[in-house]
C-alpha cells in the first residue's frame, strides 16, 4: 500500500481523474473510494475486462488508469495492450498491479503499461516472512517519484525485509513454475469433482478469458477460485477442522497452500461496496461465495487428496 499510495499521490494532483478497476485488492479499493477523493482527485471505477467501459470512464482530466490483472480475488483479466492504447490516446498513464501474475508470468511494461506495482509480500518474497511493495517504471519517472513520494511519505523498506525479499527473488522463476503446475493440477481436479459448481483458473479452457490468458501470460500462476454446490460456509468450516495440507488463511504466494472463503455479500459490503452493473458483473464472473486458493509448493497429489477429504465429507 505504500507503493500504491506513493505512486498515486506522487503523480496525481487536485483536479485530476483516476479510472480504477472496479474489483481489485481491497486496500486499493478502499484507498480509491475513501481516501483519494479527499485530496480533490476524482475517481471512477470501471470493469477493466470491458474495453468499452474503460473508454467510457475516461475524461479530459484523466491522468491515470489503474488495472489489476489477474484481479484479486475473482481472477478476471485485463487486456493490457488494449487498455494501454486507450490510456495513450487520452494522454494518461496506465498502471498495472501484477502481483498475482508476477514478472515471470506477465510483463505489463512490454505490453504498453507505464507503471507496474507488486506486493513484494506475496510471490516475490515467497516465504511469508516480509512485507514490501515495489513500483516499476522508466528511469526518469522513478527518479521523480523517489525524490517526492519516497522521501516525503516515508514508505521505505527496512533493510532486513529487503534482504529477505531479495533472497526470495533468487528462486522466483523456479517457484512460479511449481505454483503454476500445482494450480493446474488442482484446478483440473476440482473441475471434475461432483461437489464443485465452478472453477476459475486462467489456465482452464473454461475461464471466460482463456484466449487472452494464453496470449498475455507465459504461464497461469498459482491462484484459483472455486464454488461448491450447497452451503459454502459449511464447507469452509470443514476446511478449518479437517484440512491437513491446506492452511485456512488469507494472503497468497507462499510456499504453503492457503484457502480462504469469501462470502460475496460480506466481501462487497466490507471492501468493494459494488452495486448495480458492477455488482452483477462481479457475480456473473465469479458467482456468489467463492473459495480463493493460493496453491503452494506441496505435491499436487497431496493437495488433491486433502480437497477430497473435505469435499467428500
Amino acid at each position: 500500500m505504500a507503493a500504491a499510495s506513493g505512486l498515486l499521490l506522487g503523480t496525481l494532483r487536485a483536479g485530476d481523474h483516476l479510472v480504477l478497476s472496479d474489483v481489485c485488492y481491497a486496500g486499493m479499493a478502499e484507498l480509491g473510494r475513501d481516501t483519494i477523493p479527499g485530496f480533490g482527485i476524482e475517481v471512477t471505477t470501471a470493469d477493466f475486462s470491458n474495453l468499452d467501459a474503460v473508454q467510457s470512464a475516461v475524461r479530459p482530466n484523466t491522468r491515470l488508469l489503474w488495472a489489476e490483472s489477474p484481479c484479486n480475488p475473482i481472477l478476471r483479466l485485463t487486456d493490457i495492450a488494449a487498455v494501454a492504447q486507450i490510456a495513450r490516446r487520452a494522454g494518461a498513464a496506465l498502471v498495472v498491479d501484477s502481483t498475482l501474475a508476477t514478472p515471470v508470468v506477465t510483463r505489463p511494461l512490454a505490453l504498453g503499461a507505464d507503471w507496474v506495482v507488486h506486493s513484494l509480500t506475496k510471490y516475490l518474497n515467497g516465504h511469508g516472512d516480509a512485507l514490501g511493495g515495489v513500483v516499476i517504471g522508466e528511469r526518469a519517472g522513478l527518479a521523480k517519484l523517489r525524490q517526492h513520494a519516497l522521501i516525503h511519505f516515508g514508505g521505505a523498506l527496512s533493510p532486513f525485509n529487503a534482504w529477505l525479499i531479495r533472497r526470495g527473488i533468487h528462486t522466483l522463476s523456479f517457484r512460479m513454475r511449481a505454483h503454476a503446475e500445482g494450480a493446474m493440477a488442482v484446478a483440473a481436479h476440482l473441475e471434475s469433482h461432483q461437489r464443485v459448481h465452478r472453477v476459475i483458473y486462467p489456465g482452464l479452457p473454461s475461464h471466460p478469458q482463456y484466449e487472452l490468458a494464453r496470449r498475455q501470460m507465459t504461464s497461469f500462476s498459482g491462484m484459483l477460485t472455486f464454488q461448491v454446490k450447497g452451503d459454502g460456509a459449511e464447507v469452509a468450516r470443514q476446511f478449518a477442522c479437517r484440512a491437513r495440507v491446506f492452511t485456512c488463511a488469507v494472503s497468497l504466494g507462499k510456499q504453503r497452500s492457503l484457502v480462504f472463503y469469501l462470502p460475496t455479500e460480506d466481501l462487497l459490503r466490507s471492501s468493494f461496496t459494488l452495486s448495480g452493473p458492477a455488482l452483477e458483473s462481479c457475480r456473473s464472473f465469479a458467482g456468489d461465495g467463492i473459495f480463493r486458493v493460493s496453491v503452494g509448493l506441496e505435491d499436487p497429489y497431496d493437495l488433491c487428496r486433502d480437497l477430497d477429504r473435505i469435499l467428500d465429507a
